[in-house]
Parts: C-alpha cells; sequence; structure tokens
C-alpha cells in the first residue's frame, strides 16, 4: 500500500483494485449486518470493527492477500487449527485470506463472537 492518509473507510475501499475492495467490502458488511452495535473506522490508516472504543476486528490490503484481525492473540489461537485446517496462513494476531475470499460467514462470526465475549 501507498502511505497515502485516507479520509475515511469508503475512501480506503475505493483505493483498492476492484476485487480487494469488493471482498473488504462485503467482509465489513456481513460484520455489521450481523452484530448492528459494532461500527467501523478507520485507525492506523485501515477499517477498524469497533464496539465503543475497542477495536474488535481489522481489515487490511497488502499486495497478494487480504489480512484479518480479530485484535486478540487468544482468539487467533483458539482458531489456529480450524484455520489452518482450511489452508490460511497463520499468524500471531492475524490470518491471511485470498483478495477474491469466498467468506466464510460461520468463520467471521465465530471470531467475531469470541472477541466480543473477550472483551465481556
Amino acid at each position: 500500500m501507498s502511505s497515502t492518509k485516507f479520509s475515511s473507510v469508503e475512501d480506503y475501499l475505493s483505493s483498492l483494485d476492484s476485487k480487494k475492495g469488493a471482498t473488504l467490502g462485503e467482509i465489513i458488511d456481513f460484520i455489521l449486518k450481523k452484530f448492528p452495535d459494532l461500527d467501523c473506522k478507520l485507525a492506523w490508516n485501515v477499517p477498524q470493527i469497533c464496539s465503543g472504543n475497542d477495536y474488535v476486528f481489522g481489515v487490511s490490503a497488502l499486495k497478494n492477500h487480504l489480512a484479518l484481525a480479530p485484535w486478540s492473540t487468544e482468539v487467533i489461537e483458539s482458531f489456529k487449527n480450524e484455520l489452518e485446517s482450511e489452508g490460511y496462513v497463520v499468524k500471531k494476531n492475524l490470518f491471511q485470506v485470498p483478495a477474491d475470499w469466498d467468506m466464510d460467514k460461520k468463520l467471521l462470526e465465530g471470531l467475531v463472537l469470541a472477541r466480543l465475549s473477550e472483551l465481556g
């Protein structure tokens, strides 16, 4: 990504190639529809799903993949076997999906629920 400073989530998404922007937009829309008490804002120049002042789920586009982060190493660890069995690259605090990811709604919902449970 460039060093461009984005002014909104929409600005960020529209800066991406159409495949990445569409996929991240679908992920954000799904989470916000499933969890209407959450909102999405730009933080660290990328979209972040929040509950009040708490970060719940972050998304970003990189050169060859998308990064999805439930803001918790414990949540990633608890989902690690499932994520790896699906072929995702798993890092300490995020996992990578292809730019044209066929969204796994059950997985996303589980990750968000786990993070919200952790937040109390």
